[in-house]
Parts: structure tokens; sequence; C-alpha cells
């Protein structure tokens, strides 16, 4: 009888601490919501208000509104009086008061809604969660009906994403995408974390995994498993099983998951590189403690269960920041530690300095961090002005948040090696990651680097000076932009905005990050005291040629070969032949060959092009060779099955002839891009001579690449040609008694490792074609092509003297390329990428 009084006493005072978790939740939520529309705008409420109505219900009155076959009810959701009076107000419809369908189990908000991280800027991302009951069509209608909605909302210049989500999306470890974005094989239970840390309830069923105990100990008795624990809650009584939606526990938290879904922060830091700091350092901050397993979703869980909410109010973002400072502190990375700071202030967007009217809560709580922070007025000042930043500033900003996610990549790295990573992503997913990160953040001398942090609203400048600084002088040779007019005071001691050896790549740096604008003033001296007339042509050739911006990449793209989408060959902007040229009459019109003299008329070529992973690249080339070296380098950067370039342009700013340089030039250029990519799918080389300045030179077409060179006469050609002595790749084959596979030239590309594999009876061969197209032949290899991919990746990937870097040394990202060699019905060899 007394072990059953203690039982009826234990049973109370367990079910004391679930209802009280429910009245916490629910109070948290009644919070959160009140505190996501503190400072928005109207259309931003009345959509936030209105979600969970419009999925209660289904009628043509409501936005959101297809047919009547569609999922709807909301479980355990009644709207309020005020609800009710607005859907009759603003849109004739009567709220029923019965009971209706709940096909939704509930609606939760995350993210950086209902937290301080939430700004007038910010996306509202809602997750509708649903029981397994619910049909595929149920399903598929439900979307439809998410599509309408976000449309409707969209017109309200609300940006709304609905997600569908199973609830046992995350228990049978799904790992389909859910925001927006490809997290691909990375993520799992960090997005469940995620979701767990930033949840908020709009509507429906309350969260289950808040009401576990964290040791799953119930009445004394401990549990072994988060799925016999809620077993238990359930037989006891302790709970009503369909009151609560359930997702599952954080367990299972992998060293694989960590780096995989760092990478994939690391790849969201491109277009959103505030926010992903905050996110990779999370990410940082708990794989320090690995394999310990606290995350901010069990710090917020423990406060729940304990009733410690009232020192942040359990707000994601609040808590997201104390665990990176804690973890910063600790590792004593002050420098990471401040741009974190910053990072936190512009996404809460509250502008310090200005003064308002109504301060928000959100206002308050900034303000006290500020002032912990130590922050100047100055500084708070500078943060608030950052929409009217210029270049200068914004490549600061830009330098420091490289520096931080590369250290913080490399400290992951260091991660992996002392767990012994085996890698969870996949060698496509992570071929995608990696050529990504390589087109944006890689520094090299002839690619322009374009900062998009989307911090200013405006780097445009009101005037551009460029100043040529020949190779006698102090400064090193080149060219220099400066931000001012050509005054001697305003430009003797003033820093100068960029430096480039060549004008097309500084004027590209310029007019590519947004610095030139309809009324930007230009100026331009190179020592000959010329006028402008030169600049402002090539400023607006690029305008009419080059958007700014354009699709991005898509994963196809980044995972094949990077090929030339958009073309400029620029002639004679810095050297022009032309420039005191005796025109002569009735004699050769060749340009480049012209006159008694024999003079070629091309003295500079660059070539200023857009690649299919959207990089800007710049080749410049002057003298006497300058067209040859000019060809032979644009064609070996087009592998012999790429597409041709959507378009090809030439611009000239020579002084005379200037119309006859360019139409020429078109002609030889569209015949050599035509020789490489159409005319070379044989074993044969093909030549084309050209008479350049008074000497015969050949163009080679040949297996690997093109190359030119020049003979005396006839019969040195010839030989060199059936001799095959020419060659415009070096060829090294270890195995010199098989030739390589003549199919492998049509993907051939410099630039880029590419390994193809052929079956055979014993094993395999592999061909490997190095960055510069040398060739090295293997053959009966042993062991399984699956482990040597991965393990060629991992090579890469872990790799330290890939990621030894400063803002002006490379980071080379570009992992290499992987083929298999098959044969169709007819016995003949086919190339395909690996996946």
């Amino acid at each position: 009888m007394r072990n059953l009084i203690r039982v009826f006493h234990l049973n109370d005072a367990m079910q004391y601490y679930i209802n009280n978790i429910k009245k916490e939740l629910k109070d948290l939520a009644n919070l959160k919501r009140e505190r996501a529309l503190v400072g928005m705008p109207a259309a931003f409420q009345s959509v936030f208000t209105l979600l969970p109505v419009l999925f209660h219900y289904n009628s043509p009155e409501l936005p959101g509104y297809i047919n009547d076959d569609m999922p709807f009810g909301i479980a355990y959701y009644q709207p309020s009086d005020e609800i009710v009076e607005l859907l009759k107000n603003d849109f004739n419809f009567t709220a029923s008061s019965s009971t209706v369908a709940s096909d939704i189990s509930a609606l939760y908000s995350m993210g950086s809604t209902c937290s301080i991280g939430q700004s007038v800027e910010s996306d509202l991302d809602i997750w509708l969660c649903i029981e397994n009951s619910l049909s595929e069509n149920r399903k598929q209608a439900l979307q439809q009906k998410c599509h309408a909605i976000e449309q409707w909302a969209e017109k309200q210049q609300v940006k709304l994403t609905l997600f569908v989500v199973d609830v046992d999306r995350f228990i049978n470890q799904h790992h389909e995408c859910l925001m927006g974005e490809n997290c691909g094989s990375a993520q799992h239970i960090l997005l469940l974390e995620e979701f767990y840390r930033s949840a908020n309830l709009l509507a429906g069923k309350l969260l289950l995994w808040f009401a576990v105990p964290f040791d799953f100990t119930i009445n004394g008795k401990n549990y072994t498993t988060y799925e016999e624990c809620v077993k238990a809650l359930v037989e006891l009584k302790l709970i009503q099983r369909d009151e609560w939606i359930d997702f599952g526990s954080l367990t299972g938290l992998s060293a694989q998951e960590y780096f995989g879904a760092s990478l994939w922060q690391l790849y969201k830091s491109i277009d959103s590189p505030f926010k992903a700091v905050l996110k990779t350092l999370l990410l940082e901050a708990y794989s320090w403690i690995y394999p310990e397993n606290r995350t901010v979703a069990h710090e917020m869980k423990n406060c729940i269960q304990t009733g410690n909410i009232q020192n942040s109010h359990l707000d994601s973002y609040y808590m997201l920041l104390e665990r990176i400072t804690n973890y910063l502190v600790e590792i004593k990375d002050f420098q990471r530690l401040e741009l974190v700071r910053t990072c936190f202030y512009l996404k809460v967007n509250e502008k310090l300095s200005l003064p308002t009217v109504t301060p928000s809560w959100r206002r308050a709580v900034l303000s006290q961090l500020v002032e912990q922070w130590g922050w100047s007025p100055q500084l708070i000042a500078k943060l608030d002005a950052s929409h009217t930043w210029k270049i200068a500033q914004v490549r600061e900003v830009h330098e420091v948040l490289l520096h931080t996610m590369m250290t913080g990549y490399r400290n992951l790295l260091n991660f992996g090696r002392r767990n012994n990573l085996d890698s969870l992503i996949s060698p496509q997913d992570l071929a995608i990651l990696t050529r990504k990160l390589y087109a944006s953040f890689e520094v090299l001398p002839g690619k322009i680097t374009t900062l998009k942090l989307n911090i200013s609203n405006n780097l445009q400048e009101d005037a551009l000076t460029f100043i040529h600084v020949n190779e006698d002088r102090i400064n090193r040779a080149g060219w220099y932009v400066y931000n001012q007019k050509p005054i001697l005071n305003s430009i003797v001691g003033h820093q100068y905005l960029e430096y480039s050896k060549y004008l097309v790549k500084l004027v590209g740096w310029c007019y590519f990050n947004g610095l030139i604008s309809d009324s930007t003033k230009f100026f331009y001296h190179d020592g000959d005291e010329r006028d402008n007339i030169k600049i402002s042509k090539l400023i607006d050739d690029l305008k009419g040629y080059f958007p700014i911006e354009v699709a991005t990449a898509t994963e196809e793209q980044l995972y094949g070969p990077c090929e030339i989408r958009q073309l400029a060959i620029i002639l004679n902007l810095e050297e022009d032949p032309t420039f005191d040229l005796e025109l002569e009459n009735d004699v050769n019109t060749n340009v480049l060959n012209y006159g008694k003299k024999e003079l070629s008329l091309v003295g500079s070529i660059d070539l200023l092009y857009r690649n299919s992973w959207n990089e800007i690249r710049v080749l410049h080339f002057n003298g006497a060779l300058c067209v040859l070296e000019a060809i032979k380098a644009l064609l070996n950067r087009m592998h012999k099955d790429a597409d041709l370039p959507e378009s090809i342009e030439i611009f000239c700013y020579s002084k005379n002839l200037d119309e006859e340089i360019k139409q020429q030039m078109k002609k030889l250029m569209d015949d050599c891009v035509e020789l490489r990519l159409t005319t070379t799918q044989n074993n044969s080389t093909q030549v084309r001579p050209l008479r350049i300045g008074g000497s015969s030179w050949y163009l080679f077409f040949e297996r690997l690449g093109v190359s030119f060179h020049q003979f005396e006469n006839a019969i040195d050609l010839y030989g060199a040609v059936s001799n095959n002595k020419v060659q415009g790749r070096p060829l090294n084959i270890l195995d010199e008694t098989n030739e390589l596979p003549k199919e492998i030239d049509s993907v051939a590309y410099e630039g880029i490792i590419q390994f193809f594999f052929e079956d055979t009876d014993t094993g395999f061969d592999l061909y490997i074609l190095n960055e510069h197209n040398q060739v090295e032949i293997y053959r009966n290899c042993n062991g399984t092509k699956e482990n040597m991919v991965k393990d060629i990746n991992d090579f890469y990937v872990l790799s330290d003297d890939r990621f030894t870097f400063t803002t002006s040394s490379s980071v080379n990202f570009n992992l290499p390329q992987f083929y298999q060699i098959t044969y169709n019905n007819l016995g003949e060899r086919e190339i395909f990428l690996l996946n």
C-alpha cells in the first residue's frame, strides 16, 4: 500500500512537471509572437497574424484558396476574437465556431523570426508540420496552397517561405533539403537542432522533445533511449500523445555531420556572409567540445525544464551569440570575436546612434550589449552608416570576413583529423561546394575580385582618376585608380583604391564592383597627356556588353569544367601602333602585316571574359607576338567539347583603321575558335598559317592544345607535321606501349586536374591530366574506384598547403574532376562524369 501511495505521489509530481513545461512553452510562444510584431511594417504584421487562420480554414473568401478539396485545419487551434473580427471585416468571412478537421499538426516559425535577429529585412520561414496519415496527393495539394499563400504575401512585399514537413522526416533520417538551399548529403541532426533552437509555435501542437527529461528518468526509473522514455510517458498517462508533435531526439551528432554542415555554411557565406559567419562559428564551437553533445537547443531545453527563462527569454540569436562568445574567449581569439559582434549588430539592424520615439525591446537588449563590449559612439555611428559605405570600407570588411571564415575552416580541418574524419558529404556535393568557393574567393593575378557583401546600397563614385606609372619610377609600374579628380593637392598623399599592372583589369574592377554610374566623371593620365575619350569609350562598351548581375551558376555548371560564356577581345587600348601611323594608299591592307614595312597594327590585346562559374578573368598581351600569344592562351582555355561562347565581341581603340582592325581580327578569332571546338575531332593536327609583322607563323591545333611555331621554309614545316614533332602540350606517358584514348581530348581543360577511369578485366586503368594537360597513365590499378575518388578528395580537402593564405595570396578550392570511360554498342569509347 505504501509503495502504491509513493507511485501516486511520484506520478503527481511528474504530472506537475509536464503541466509546468506546457505552460512555459505556451507562455514563451505568446511572448515571442508579440515580439515578432514589434517595429515591423503593417504588411508583415498582417501576414504573420493571418497565417494560422489561412491554413485553419479553406474558403474562396480567403487568400490561398484553390479548391474545396484541400487539407485544412490546425490541431488544437482556435482563432482569437480579434482574428475572427479581422476575417469578417477584411475578407467578409465568418469563422465557424465548430471544430474543423485537423490535417495540419502545427505551424512553427523558425530562423530569425521572433528573435532579436529579426529585422524589417528578414525573411519569414514557416514549417507546416503534418502527420504521416496525410496521403501523398493531399501533401501535394497542401504544397499548392502554400505556393498560393507565398504569392499573396509577395504582393504585400513580404518574403514568405512555407515548408511542408513530415513528422518522421528526421526520425527516419530523410536528407531532403528543407531550407531552399542545397544541404544535400551534409546535414541532418544539425538542421533539427536549428529548428528546436529557433522554432516558435504559431498554432497547433507543442514539441514533445522539450518535455522529455534530459536523463530519460521518470519516477526514479531511467530509460535507455529517447523513444523508450516517450513510450513510458504515454503508458503512465503523463502525456496524451495526440497533444504533442515529435520530430525525435538530438542524438547521433557525428564528426562527419559537423564537417559537412560547416562546409555548407561556408558555401552559404558567399551570398549571406554575416549570417553565415555566426552559424559557421556556432558549429566550430560545437565541434570544439565534441564528442560532448551540448548544443544551444539542449541549453534552451534545460532552461525550460528548470524554469530558468527570464534572463534572455530563450532568444535563439542571443543564446547563439553567448555560445560563440564563450568559445572565442576561451581560445583567446579576440579578432574574430569583434567581427562576430559586428555581424550580430548589423543583423539586428537597430541603429543605436539614431534617436527613436518608441524604443523596442531589441534596442534595449542591444544597448546593454554594446555597453558591455565597450563600443564607442563613433564605432556605432560607423556601423549604422554601413549602407553608405564606399568600396574601401566594404573591402576592409570583406578581407576580415574571408580571414575569419578560413580560420574557422582550418580549425574544422584540424577537427576532422583529430576524429579520423571519413567525410559524410558526397564527392559530387563536395566538388560543387569547393568550386563555388574557388570561383568566389580565390585571388589570382588575372581575376577580378568582386565584393558582394550586400552591405552598402551605393558604391558609386562621383569621380575616378586612372593614373599610369612608368617602369622608371619609384612606385611599381602600372595603373592606379583614385576616387578623386586629378588635382595635385587632392591626389598627392591620398590612398589609391586599387592597383593593376594593366588598365583593363583596373577599369573592370571598378565596373563590376559598382563604382561606376552614369554620372561618374573619368580622368585618364598615362604621361602622354591624352584625353579621356579612350577610357570613357571602354567603360561605355563594358556597360553595353557585360551585365553586372547574372544568374547564379547552376550545380551542373559548377560540377563541370568552366567554359567561357562572354568574351570581349580588347585591341590597342594600351599600345596603339596606329597612333603615329602614316597611312599608305594602294598597298597591302592586312592589319597584321600592313604596308611596305609589313607592320602589325595590333600592339596590345586584353581578353576580358566571364566564365560558367561566374568568374571575371582578364589576360593581357602586348608586343610583336601578342596576337599569337592571345590566341594560344584563349583556345587552351577551351576544351574541345565545350559549347561555343554565348557571345564574342571585338572592341578596338585604335586612332586609325579601327574598323579594318576590328573586322579582320573578328574573322581570325572566329576561325580559330571554330578550329579548336569543331574541326579537331580526330587525331590529326590542323595547321593555320599567319603572316605577322613580316614573319611567317603557324598555329597548330593539336590533340591537347594549341601552339604556334615559326619555320624558315616549307620543308621544315611539313617535316614537323609529318613526324609529329610539334606538341602543343608535353606528353609524359608512363606506359609507352599504349596511347592515350583520343576521346579524352574532348574534355581536356587547363587549370584543373582530371582523372579518367577505364575498366579492365583485372581492375581499371587510370589516366591523369594535370593542370597543364600533361598526362600520366597507370595500368591495372587495384582496389575500388570509389575508394580512390574518396581518398583523392580527402587529400585535396585536408591538405595543409591548400589553405595557407593571406588576403593577397591564393585560396585554392578547386578539386579534381572524375570521369568514367565506357563503351557503347558499337564498341566506341564514351566519357561520362562520375557522380
